[in-house]
C-alpha cells in the first residue's frame, strides 16, 4: 500500500490508518487482534488510538484499547514496524482518567497521561502524540458552520497554548514521543500552536486529525490552506460518518447491534437535512455500482490533501471494504457528482 509522509517528518504512513475506538466495547481483544493482523497483512502500518478509548468513554473500560494494542505488538514482536499514534484528552470533567481529578492540558496531567499510555501500550515511545481536543471552549470538531455562544465564553483557568506545547517539548526530549499532533482543532488553534513553535516554545504540530467526509467537508473552508502552506498532514476520521454513509441507517433504520442503536451517540449526523443528504450520497454510490461504504471511504482517501484516512470497523467484512477503498480509481465523473450534491446541501454535519 502506498506510504505518504507526515508533515515535515521522517514518518511514512500507509494511506489507510486503522482506527481502534471500538476495541474493548463493541469488539473483544481477539477481534481487535484479528483486525490488526488483517490490516497489516494488506500493507497498513499505521494505528491510531487514544487514552480515552474505547468509545463511548466509561470508567470501567477506559484504556482497554491501548492495552489490546500493547498485547498485540508484544505477541507479534513488531513494534518497530508500527507507526503508533495515541492521544491525550483536553479539558474534561471525567475524573477517572487522572484517577482523582478532572483533566486539563497542564503539565501534571499530560505527564500522567503519557506514562499510563506507554505502560498500556508496552512501549517506550509513541510515534505521534496528539491532543484529542482543545482545552478551551469550542464546538466539537472545531469547524462550525455557525458561531455559538461558546465563542464569547472562556474559562478563567484556561491553560495558555504556550504552556501546553512546552510540555510536549519535554516529552520529545525525554524520548517518550517522536512527534506532536492536533485533533478536533480550528484554523486559529493550528496557527497558534505553529506560532508558539516558531518562537521556540515547543515542537511543531505535524498533523491534524479532524472529521472529514461527504457530509462534512468543512476542512476545505480554511484549514486546507493552513495545512497545505504549513505542511501539516490531515489525518481525517469518520470517513463513513459514523456509519451513516454506509446505507445501514437509510430511511431511519437502526439495525440491532449498530453503534447508534447501542449507544445513541449519532447526534452529529442526525441534524436537519442530514438524513436526506446521506441518502442522496448513498444512492449515488449505488448508481456507480459501488457499496456506499466503499464509495464514501474512496472519496476521502482520494483527496490530494489527505495523508492517511482513519478507518474503523466492527467486523472483518467492514474492514475489508474500508481497506479496499485505497485501490478504488476515483474518477472525475464521481467527483463532479459529489460536488453537485455538495453545492446544493453544503455541510449538514459539521
Amino acid at each position: 500500500m502506498e506510504k505518504r509522509r507526515v508533515g515535515r517528518t521522517d514518518l511514512h504512513v500507509s494511506k489507510i490508518c486503522l482506527g481502534t475506538m471500538t476495541w474493548g466495547q463493541q469488539n473483544s481483544e481477539a477481534e481487535g487482534h484479528a483486525q490488526m493482523d488483517f490490516a497489516f497483512e494488506r500493507g497498513v502500518n499505521f494505528l491510531d488510538t487514544a487514552e480515552m478509548y474505547p468509545i463511548p468513554p466509561m470508567r470501567e473500560t477506559q484504556g482497554r484499547t491501548e492495552t489490546y494494542i500493547g498485547n498485540w505488538m508484544r505477541a507479534r514482536k513488531n513494534r518497530a514496524d508500527v507507526v503508533l499514534a495515541t492521544k491525550v484528552v483536553g479539558r474534561t470533567a471525567n475524573d477517572w482518567l487522572r484517577g482523582d481529578r478532572p483533566s486539563r492540558l497542564v503539565r501534571a496531567d499530560i505527564m500522567d497521561a503519557i506514562d499510563k499510555s506507554l505502560k498500556r501500550l508496552q512501549t517506550d515511545y509513541v510515534d505521534l502524540y496528539q491532543i484529542h481536543f482543545p482545552e478551551r471552549r469550542i464546538q466539537w470538531g472545531s469547524n462550525p458552520t455557525r458561531v455559538g455562544s461558546w465563542l464569547a465564553s472562556r474559562d478563567p483557568d484556561e491553560t495558555p497554548i504556550a504552556e501546553t506545547i512546552s510540555v510536549f517539548e519535554e516529552l520529545v526530549r525525554a524520548g517518550k514521543i517522536r512527534h506532536f499532533g492536533l485533533s478536533n482543532e480550528s484554523s486559529w488553534g493550528v496557527m497558534r500552536y505553529i506560532a508558539e513553535s516558531d518562537r521556540g516554545v515547543g515542537p511543531r504540530p505535524v498533523s491534524l486529525q479532524n472529521a472529514y467526509n461527504l457530509v462534512n467537508r468543512t476542512f476545505e473552508v480554511n484549514l486546507a490552506e493552513v495545512c497545505a502552506r504549513e505542511e501539516v498532514s490531515l489525518l481525517p476520521y469518520s470517513p463513513v460518518a459514523q456509519g451513516y454513509l454506509t446505507g445501514k441507517y437509510d430511511h431511519g433504520a437502526r439495525p440491532e447491534g449498530s453503534r447508534t442503536q447501542l449507544f445513541n451517540r449519532g447526534q452529529r449526523y442526525e441534524l436537519p437535512n442530514a438524513a436526506e443528504t446521506q441518502l442522496e450520497y448513498n444512492e449515488m454510490a449505488r448508481s456507480f455500482g459501488m457499496e456506499p461504504a466503499l464509495f464514501a471511504n474512496a472519496f476521502v482517501v482520494s483527496r490530494p490533501f489527505v495523508t492517511s484516512s482513519i478507518i474503523g470497523a466492527t467486523t472483518l467484512p467492514q474492514l475489508e471494504l474500508a481497506v479496499a477503498s485505497a485501490e478504488v480509481e476515483w474518477t472525475s465523473e464521481m467527483q463532479d457528482a459529489v460536488d453537485g450534491i455538495h453545492q446544493r446541501t453544503g455541510n449538514p454535519c459539521p
